[in-house]
């Protein structure tokens, strides 16, 4: 009992330095994060223009050999004018698609207008959708774009200030593909053509045709540029910002703080995998083409505006006279949805694309949580009822474990006395007091450890089901019934304010909830079901964990506290019908009336 003890106040003392960091750390760095945001915004729209910008349809003049040219500084604009943005730039192909919608700038053929169809900022169904990308004058500016680098010989080739032409007012659909050209001084006819499936997987086709007199040699650039950062970026649970997946070298990931203190980190070449950039729910990610090896970059740029970039350049590409070469590269960009994720990585043979969900260390639970929880909401329709049978099949595969756990619990009560009786006849020889002890778990054969096992187990599915909630879409604003709308987020009601029914907005450490309150009852009465402890410091760190606990997972999602209640209401009957079968006595009701029974005064 002890031991079972002492591991409760571990648990309690484990997720109480969680939440002390997420109050303290988190919640004052997600305002710092905001004020900084506000101030950057300020200071790029007083910003002049970095670079003059090209002559249209003149190309992008060459940079230095085998260097991607810089992303032009441009103008912004308030964050209000995101229309103004798209108007000011030059024609567009419109995009739409079932999961898509946006425009392709054909000023460098960029994808730099993209909405989420299916998603939207709140849970409010007048919600504005989801803006993933948005134009290069926007403060929020973030845009992928495919490219050239030429010389002397090859001529203007197409880059960031390219105007790429396109026949009639076409609209880029999984069914219609568009085809833009550019043709150049040196006789180089480019031909692009994008195609889009009806999820998130662009597909950019470049053909370039040498209608010279002699052999040309130019590389293919792709980068995923971003010039603001989320306002929290790189907590503990999980990573956001610069990714990638190439050569040897395996993952890569870097934070948006360590790229602006590196500047720039470039592993070796590659001839297969993908980079870009990833926020909690949204990525951006280029997929290389495998004709030609490349050289991948993570990198942070403080000329102009600061802006964050993932970029790939290519080996050499040789086109002989009268020949034409093709290149192909994939763009992901939208939600990472698991089950598309998981598809792209098989159907497109992409290396380890599931990485771009960060599932953490411990994967090989929270992605089976995943699947069990998402399986059962496809029969159920209720993520948070998946939630609740998830639960009852976890207990259920534990059973024997946990009946023999119970089993011991219920046997270690039976000989309490016996216990006490040690306890009071060795009291001066602590040694004398153990070995007594041991003796007597011998003769009664019971496993002191063995009460353990039920939180033990706890502990594990508590956090990946915690990893679960926090990264995967599928979970944002997913309802439950009533006022939970969205398991994800917080339990919004609050007892200090009536729940709802005094219009006062309370501090977020008082936003104590319905389900937060039912978790501390049902671990209040978890608690009971034990003697009270004859420690008077474990005797008090028992009656205050429930209301510590409250307090505590009051700001976890909804999903993580319906799961402990649940999980506490389970193991209440569980143990409670195996205490009776091994006839050991249920204190809960004993205990309960003693709350209420006058304690006797010291002189009594």
């Amino acid at each position: 009992m002890e031991n079972n003890r002492n591991l409760f106040i571990t648990i309690a003392l484990s997720v109480l330095i969680l939440t002390l960091w997420q109050v303290f750390y988190m919640n004052p760095r997600v305002e710092q994060q905001r004020e900084a945001a506000k101030i950057e915004q300020q200071r790029v729209e007083e910003q002049k223009k970095a670079a003059e910008a090209a002559n249209p349809g003149a190309g992008t003049p060459a940079p230095a050999p085998g260097t991607i040219p810089n992303a032009p500084g441009g103008d912004t604009v308030t964050a209000a004018g995101r229309d103004q943005a798209l108007a000011a730039a030059s024609k567009r192909v419109k995009i739409d698609t079932p999961s898509l919608e946006g425009s392709i700038n054909l000023t460098g053929a960029r994808l730099d207008d993209l909405k989420l169809k299916h998603y939207t900022e709140t849970v409010d169904k007048n919600s504005p959708e989801i803006e993933l990308l948005n134009p290069q004058a926007l403060p929020t500016g973030y845009f992928a774009e495919i490219g050239f680098v030429g010389n002397d010989k090859t001529g203007a080739v197409p880059g960031a200030e390219t105007l790429w032409n396109v026949d009639g007012n076409p609209t880029l659909s999984p069914s219609t593909p568009v085809t833009l050209t550019y043709t150049n001084d040196k006789g180089l006819t480019f031909k692009r053509t994008f195609s889009v499936d009806a999820n998130y997987m662009f597909t950019v086709t470049d053909t370039v045709q040498n209608s010279g007199t002699s052999a040309v040699s130019l590389f293919n650039y792709g980068r995923v540029t971003r010039y603001d950062k989320p306002a929290v970026a790189s907590t503990y649970v999980l990573h956001e910002g610069l990714i990638g997946f190439t050569g040897t070298e395996g993952l890569q990931e870097h934070k948006y703080a360590s790229i602006e203190k590196d500047k720039q980190y470039q592993p070796g070449k590659s001839s297969d995998g993908w980079l870009g950039i990833t926020d909690k729910y949204w990525a951006v990610t280029l997929v290389p083409t495998e004709k030609q090896p490349f050289q991948p970059r993570y990198a942070y740029f403080e000329d102009g505006r600061h802006r964050y970039q993932s970029d790939f350049l290519t080996d050499a590409i040789n086109v002989e006279a009268g020949q034409s070469a093709t290149v192909e590269t994939e763009v992901f960009a939208g939600a990472k949805e698991v089950a598309k994720i998981n598809a792209y990585a098989e159907d497109r043979h992409i290396k380890r694309f599931d990485l771009l969900i960060d599932w953490g260390w411990f994967h090989f639970i929270t992605k089976p949580m995943f699947w069990l929880i998402d399986t059962l909401y496809k029969f159920l329709g209720n993520f948070g009822l998946a939630i609740l049978a998830t639960t009852v099949i976890v207990k259920a595969i534990f059973f024997p474990l946990a009946n023999k756990s119970y089993a011991s619990m219920a046997n270690m009560k039976k000989v309490q006395p016996k216990m006490l009786e040690i306890r009071e006849k060795y009291a001066d020889d602590k040694m004398k007091q153990q070995q007594a002890m041991m003796e007597l778990y011998k003769t009664e054969k019971i496993n002191p450890l063995a009460g353990c096992w039920p939180v033990a187990l706890q502990i594990p599915v508590f956090f990946s089901l915690y990893k679960v909630l926090y990264i995967t879409i599928e979970m944002r604003h997913a309802p439950f019934f009533g006022w939970i709308q969205d398991l994800a987020a917080p339990d919004p009601t609050s007892i200090f304010n009536l729940f709802g029914l005094i219009p006062v907005t309370l501090p977020h450490m008082l936003m104590i909830g319905v389900w937060p309150l039912i978790m501390g009852v049902t671990m209040f009465l978890q608690m009971r079901m034990n003697p009270t402890p004859p420690d008077p410091t474990q005797a008090a760190i028992f009656t205050w964990m429930p209301v510590i606990f409250t307090f505590m997972m009051a700001g976890f999602p909804a999903g993580l506290v319906i799961y402990w209640a649940w999980n506490n209401t389970l193991s209440i009957l569980q143990q409670g019908v195996i205490m009776k079968r091994q006839g050991a006595k249920i204190e809960l009701w004993d205990n309960l009336m003693a709350l209420f029974k006058k304690k006797p005064s010291p002189a009594e």
